[in-house]
């Protein structure tokens, strides 16, 4: 069984066509995805969806590039945080590809996400674009290792990599890993160690080949993973062993609650 790590369901893209998304996860042997929150306005949508789904859960937490959306305490996430379904804080983090004065909002909104993880006791969610440094340093400055986490959607280097999983984070990486000229990325998923290795999609976004430039969709997630088995060269069912195991061990309750 495969596991989507990171996906946005309630989208409209997805939600319009879910018995068809839901069916094509089925018969792509993925057992299990995360629904990411991204404000905490359309929150209930994704907890709708997960109380109706058992092999669907969420996560809380106020994207990095939301303006003009609710601000979330430390005390609004711990108590979102505690719905049965809800099993990660974020997505939270830092994005200046779109904020290039590098705003202190969203350094703030991240510290408070990550001391919601902490308070919660459940890992974090972490999306960084053109802010490794800070990431990193905030990260380590609110002890975001305590909980540890998800670097969703990995793009940057082996470096950042290195420095993400010393702190007791995991690295998830996305259909970007099937793109030809996403060198970078692939020698991640060549060396990152494979006990601290995730798979997503980020759907709808970044379908992998060979779908890229159409709605991506959690089924297509084994396109990620067989990628990774081709660049380690090794079995994809290791690939697939290996990352959903790790995705229940970051995830300890989630096993428990699929059905068998």
């Amino acid at each position: 069984m495969l596991v989507d790590s990171h996906c946005h369901l309630d989208f409209p893209d997805l939600a319009a066509d879910l018995p068809r998304i839901l069916e094509l996860m089925r018969d792509n042997g993925v057992g299990c995805a995360m629904c990411i929150g991204v404000n905490l306005e359309n929150l209930p949508r994704i907890l709708a969806l997960a109380d109706e789904y058992p092999h669907i859960f969420a996560s809380v937490g106020v994207h990095p590039e939301s303006t003009d959306v609710r601000e979330p305490g430390v005390a609004d996430l711990v108590k979102l945080a505690a719905h049965p379904k809800v099993i990660a804080i974020g997505e939270t983090g830092l994005d200046y590809y779109w904020h290039k004065d590098a705003p202190e909002w969203q350094r703030e909104r991240f510290r408070t996400h990550i001391r919601a993880a902490r308070e919660s006791g459940k890992p974090l969610v972490i999306h960084t674009r053109d802010a490794a440094a800070d990431t990193l340093r905030l990260m380590q400055e609110e002890r975001a290792g305590e909980v540890g986490g998800i670097m969703h959607c990995f793009t940057e280097t082996w470096d950042v990599a290195e420095a993400a999983l010393a702190q007791g984070f995991h690295i998830s990486l996305s259909g970007i890993v099937t793109f030809k000229n996403a060198l970078q990325i692939k020698d991640v998923a060549k060396r990152v160690p494979l006990d601290r290795l995730l798979v997503e999609t980020d759907s709808p976004y970044l379908a992998p080949a060979p779908y890229r430039g159409k709605t991506n969709q959690p089924g297509y997630v084994k396109h990620v993973a067989e990628e990774i088995a081709r660049l380690r060269e090794i079995p994809y069912e290791e690939v697939v062993a290996a990352t959903t195991a790790n995705f229940f061990r970051l995830f300890p309750d989630v096993q428990a609650r699929l059905p068998q």
